[in-house]
This record gives C-alpha cells, structure tokens and sequence, in this order.
C-alpha cells in the first residue's frame, strides 16, 4: 500500500523536494480558486491540501499523482449550489458541501468493495489521450482570464469562450497579459534549453519579491492573490440533516464518478508514460479516505489534479515525497507564512499552470496516430472535444464507446489471406503479398485472423466457398488467429463443412489452441475432430492427404515480375517506406565494396561486416534484389560485378539454414 512511498530513490530526493515546493506554491492559487467555485471561502482550499494530501501519499499506489482540490469536482459541486439557488461562500453552502463530500467517499468507497477500478483497463490510450488533452485544454480555458485581470471561469468550452469575451470588455489590463506573455514564453522556453533548473519556481519567487519591494501590481493595476486567516482550519462533523442527506446522495454520484475516472485515467496515463503500475481498487479506497477525512475540515470533494501531476512530472517527481514535501510546506505557509500568499501575482502564478497544462496535452500522439491509424485518431479527438465541450463524464463515455465500436469493427472484418510456397522456400507465404509465392494444385489454403463469432462468420463463409474451382479437393484453414468460437459461428462452420463434403472438399482447421476443439465439442462439432479434419500445422494437413514437400505448384495467372517479387517482399516489414529502404542499403553496402580488396585474406571478414547495419528480417530479400540487380549496380555505383557477387556468395553462407516454421 505505501508504492508510492517507496518509489523514493536516493538520486531523486533533491528532485521530489523541489518539485513539492513547486506544488505547494502553485496549490495556492489552484486550490483557492477552485474552493470558492465549490461555493466555499478561499482559504478551505489551502486546508484541503494538507491533511487530504498527507493521506494520499501515504495510501496511494501512484509515485507521481497529485491529490488536492481541483476543477471538475469543484465545478460539479458549484453547479449543484447554483441549481439550488444557494449562495456561494454563504452558511449554507458552508453546511452542505461537507455533506456532498462526504457521501463521495462512501461512493467511492463502494467502488472499491465492488472492484469497479478494473473497468478503466478497457479504456484504450487514444482514450486516455484525449481525455487527458481535453482536461489539459478545459482547465487552460477556465484560467485564462486571470492571464489578462478578470477572473476564472467555469463551465464547458463554449460557456469558457463566452466567459473570456466577457472579461475581456469588463477588465482587460494589457499590463497584466504582457506579464503573462513574458512568463509563459519564458517558462517554455527554459522547460527546453534548461529543463533541469525550475524557472517556474524562480519566477514566482522574482515576482512576490518585486511585488514586495515595489509594489508594481499596485501600480498598474494587476491582481495579487487575497490574504487568508492564518491556521490550519477546524475539525467539526459534517451537519447529516435530512435535506442535506437527500441533496447529498443524489449529487455525489455523478462526482464520484467523476473523481474515479478522472483520477485513475490520468494516474494510467502517467504510469505508462514512465512505466510504472498502479493498483486501480488501491486508488478507489486511498480516494474514499481521502474525501471522508476532507467532509470533517469542512472541505469540497478531492481529486487528483491533471495539472500539478503534470507539473510534478515535468519537475522530475518521481515518488510521492513530493507530496509529504507540499503539505509540510503548506502547513508551514498557513502557520507562519499566509502574509506572503497576498504578495503573489496572479498572472504569473496563473502562466505556470498554464504552461505545465499545455506540456501534459498529448497532441503529439494525434500526430502519430494520423501517419497510423485514422480509427485511433478519430477516437481520441472524440474524447477530446467530448471533454471539451460536453464535461469530463461525457467525454470519457463517448471515447469509451468509440472503443468498443472500434473493437467490434476489427473483429468483424479481421485481416484474411490465401497462402502459397515459394518455390525452395519452406515457409507458407501470403499469395497477395508475394510475387513468387503459388498455390499449392488442388489445395486452398485460408488463413483468418481473429476470433470466428457471430459478426464475422459469413464472410469467413463466402471467402471460403468464393475460393473453390473445379479442382478444389482440399480447403486448410490457418485457424492460428481464432482464439475462440461462438454458437453461430459453430452453426455456420458445420453448416460450412457438411455443404464442402458433399460438393467432394475436406475442409481442415489447423494451427489453433486446443480451448477451440473444446468449445467445438461442446457445441456438438467433436465429428470434425473425429473425422481427423482438425490437425496441429498445415504440414500436417498436407501429409494427411498425401502431400509431401516438394509439393505440387500451380501456376499464378499473373506474369511475375522479378523487381516486383523483391519489392513485395521489402514492403511487408517496411510497408510505403520499401523502396527507400533497398536504395538506402543497397548505396551502403556497395559503397564499402569499393574499399575492400577481394584478394586480401580478411576480405570475407570485412564484406561481412558490412551486413551489419541491415536488419536480420530482410537481409535475405536485399541478397535477392542485389543477386537480380548485379550488373545494373555494378555500373551505376562503378564496382566489379565480380565484387558484388563475391559479397552476396559470402553472406549467403553465413546465414543460418532456413527453419520450417508458417510464416
């Protein structure tokens, strides 16, 4: 239970200190902001980053989270206050929030014991992604008005837009955002040239400083943050009226809801960035105890922050040190230092959160996924502007059933292929794929890459049944990719196997796992077992039927063209990138050929070495292309052809005897 504890590392003590300095002081203008959206004075957010963040750090399972009031539970419970008409800051918004959060943590709590954490593995990482870029984005959005003298804003994308407009007629200070402008570019600058020294600490210190000495924001009329009590606030029970009770209930489903998928998305993110694990139903319990403790201060629902993660991790916080580190400093702020608080600028304060915001979006991973996978790429600019414009929930349901659908589209059109045999080869190839690849006479052989179920087993039907010809007496399917087999498609398949044995076609199921022959003879398909028409390879297969190597070829109705066969070949490891990769290799290997001398006695040691930049999975394919191209390459590059043979002949017998694996 104490990971995160223990992830403390002798190297990064000096790290995570300065990394929960750096959280301690941008809680400050975080967590106030965000306690008065939660209708609460501004100091119940410095309160809730001692103890609640304590706690965490020492039942949470995550290194690098950051717990402590945030956006979307304080926005949540705002919009909870409004909708009743109670006024922020007032007694009874005081009375009630407590309430609200303590009901959070039994719901949380309740998702512990029913090990709802284990749900979030079925969200993908363009999910996450987006998830967390949107988060990033909202939360940018929200402080940007403090950038430039007006206040935060809450609400969603369009509201926030609306809530900048308006700001910037009522209390646009050009002074203020010039500031902003040159800590922003500052902060992003040195995150680059000097990303080991915390620029974002040291502006914020030079800023309070001169603001001290010089009373600047006085001057020209930028805001500073507001001074708070001195204390750490007070222990009282939550007041359980009925009303209460009733309001309570019914609103923190939907944050406690919210906190669990935020939060544990968020940390998921962050361990797989860092490659680290986190124990979901850890979480759910270390945030359930975090919020029933935070409901006896008086406090708004907790949640793990986006932005202090991501700034923590951008400081190189590595366990959760900083954490203990923050709250020691925030203890010691609230006893001795809170005259300080008012001496902060707000624009400066607010360019730090925006700067560490904008390094945790993940639009370099939409980038990727454009060049990849237009599916993925659509999903996770889904789940962005679901959070964007919609919430935090909306965004996640949204990515998440995007996910699913994905998932099921894959598996109802799985990648298929009909395999053949290169002539002196012992490998099975993909007939679509390689040139010099032929059908063995008399004999289909099918793979299918996916599990056969009710959504895909009539195309595995049609490409089966659109394959035979007159000759077909033997149809092998390569079932090396189907995992399982529903009740229809077991239907199917009988059906299947009984139409092909009347029609003269013994059809074969090989290469599978032995859990399909068990649900085969579980849904009354043991005869095809029986019959002996399910073998471990397709040499098996063949052999059963009498067919032994070297098999019987037919002929491609296509011509074969030499270059196109070898292209072919490069493409499946190197896809559009091929024909770059043989020029590339071909101009380095050729070119060291002309500094070798064939006569000398270490020739064959140097002419293999230069195979040593070429990736083992094509290094025979290059042989090929080079043995069909010799005496083109000879001239174009001015080497002997006699060299060029004398480099393929060499390497050809260093390399191993080929196995006789499918392939």
């Amino acid at each position: 239970m104490l990971s995160g504890l223990r992830a403390l590392k002798k190297d990064n003590i000096k790290k995570d200190i300065i990394s929960g300095i750096i959280i301690a002081a941008v809680s400050i203008p975080i967590s106030m902001g965000y306690a008065q959206i939660a209708g609460l004075p501004p100091q119940y957010g410095l309160y809730g980053s001692v103890i609640p963040v304590l706690l965490f750090a020492l039942l949470s399972s995550s290194p690098q989270c950051i717990f402590g009031v945030d956006a979307a539970p304080a926005a949540l419970v705002g919009g909870t206050l409004a909708s009743l008409g109670i006024m922020s800051g007032s007694a009874r918004a005081m009375e009630l929030v407590p309430v609200i959060t303590f009901f959070v943590g039994i719901w949380l709590l309740l998702f512990r014991l029913f090990r709802f954490g284990s749900l979030t593995r079925f969200v993908s990482s363009p999910v996450m992604a987006g998830f967390i870029s949107g988060i990033c984005c909202t939360i940018i959005l929200m402080q940007a008005p403090k950038l430039f003298g007006g206040q935060s804003g809450t609400g969603e994308m369009l509201e926030l837009i609306g809530h900048i407009a308006e700001s910037v007629k009522e209390s646009f200070n050009p002074i203020s955002l010039v500031l902003s402008a040159v800590c922003i570019t500052l902060i992003l600058l040195s995150n680059k040239v000097i990303p080991k020294i915390p620029v974002s600490a040291i502006v914020m210190i030079v800023s309070a400083a001169g603001q001290y000495l010089f009373d600047f924001c006085g001057r020209w009329g930028i805001n500073t943050l507001p001074d708070v009590p001195k204390g750490m606030g007070k222990f009282a029970f939550p007041y359980f009226s009925i009303d209460n009770c009733y309001v309570a209930i019914t609103a923190s489903l939907s944050i406690a809801v919210v906190i669990a998928s935020e939060t544990l998305l968020a940390e998921k993110s962050f361990a797989l960035k860092n490659n680290y694990n986190i124990d979901d139903n850890n979480e759910l319990f270390a945030f359930s105890v975090c919020n029933i403790a935070a409901s006896f201060i008086g406090l708004c629902p907790l949640n793990g922050s986006v932005s202090r993660t991501t700034m923590n991790d951008g400081n190189k916080g590595s366990s959760q040190l900083v954490s203990v580190v923050a709250s020691a400093v925030m203890t010691v702020i609230l006893l001795f230092g809170s005259g300080f608080i008012g001496y902060l600028p707000v624009p400066v304060l607010t360019s730090i959160v925006v700067c560490a915001l904008w390094g945790g979006t993940e639009f370099e991973l939409a980038h990727k996924l454009s060049k990849s996978s237009r599916k993925e790429l659509m999903i996770f600019i889904a789940a962005f502007l679901g959070v964007l414009v919609f919430g935090t929930i909306y965004g996640v349901v949204i990515g998440v059933v995007l996910s699913f659908l994905n998932v099921i589209i894959r598996e109802s059109d799985p990648p298929t292929a009909f395999l053949g045999v290169i002539p002196g080869r012992n490998h099975f190839y993909n007939l679509a794929s390689y040139a010099k690849a032929r059908p063995i006479e008399r004999v289909v052989i099918y793979r299918f890459k996916g599990n056969l179920f009710f959504a895909n087993i009539e195309g595995f039907r049609r490409d089966i049944e659109s394959s035979v010809n007159p000759d077909t007496q033997y149809i092998i399917v390569d079932a090396s990719g189907i995992g399982s087999i529903d009740m229809t498609a077991a239907q199917s398949l009988d059906i299947l196997y009984k139409k092909l044995k009347l029609q003269g076609i013994r059809l074969f199921l090989v290469e599978h796992i032995s859990k399909v022959n068990e649900e085969l003879r579980s849904y009354g398909l043991g005869h095809i077992i029986e019959e002996g028409s399910v073998r471990k390879t397709i040499s098996d297969a063949l052999e059963a039927v009498g067919y032994i190597r070297p098999y019987k070829l037919s002929e491609r109705k296509e011509a074969v063209n030499e270059d196109t066969a070898i292209l072919q070949e490069f493409e499946w490891a190197f896809g559009s990138d091929a024909q770059k990769y043989i020029d590339l290799n071909t101009m380095r290997i050729i070119k060291g050929v002309k500094t070798i001398d064939p006569d000398d006695a270490n020739a064959d040691d140097e002419f293999a070495h230069l195979w040593d930049s070429v990736s083992p999975i094509s290094d025979s394919i290059l042989l090929d292309y080079m043995e069909h191209s010799a005496a083109r390459l000879a001239e174009e590059y001015d080497v002997s052809e006699e060299s060029i043979r004398h480099l393929i002949g060499a390497h050809r017998e260093s390399m191993p005897a080929e196995g006789s694996s499918v392939s």
